[in-house]
């Protein structure tokens, strides 16, 4: 029995888009934190979180590009 998606489910662009997104969010979180205490190994944690995600997040973007521009 096959299942039928929507479209957008079957494209992984869609979903490298919502990553993106999810990933933006938490690096947001991450860094309004950075102000709520003043322990230099929690902030120096938390930025560190926040740039290792941001890099991920490029990779997505990256790879999003790529597939469309593949596309075309």
């Amino acid at each position: 029995m096959k299942t039928s998606f929507p479209e957008s489910d079957l494209d992984p662009r869609h979903h490298a888009a919502n990553v993106q997104q999810m990933l933006g969010d938490v690096i947001e979180h991450l860094r309004s934190d950075l102000d709520k205490f003043e322990e230099p190994k929690a902030q120096a944690l938390f930025e560190t979180a926040a740039e290792v995600l941001g890099g991920l997040r490029t990779a997505f973007e990256h790879y999003e590009k790529s597939a469309e521009a593949a596309l075309h």
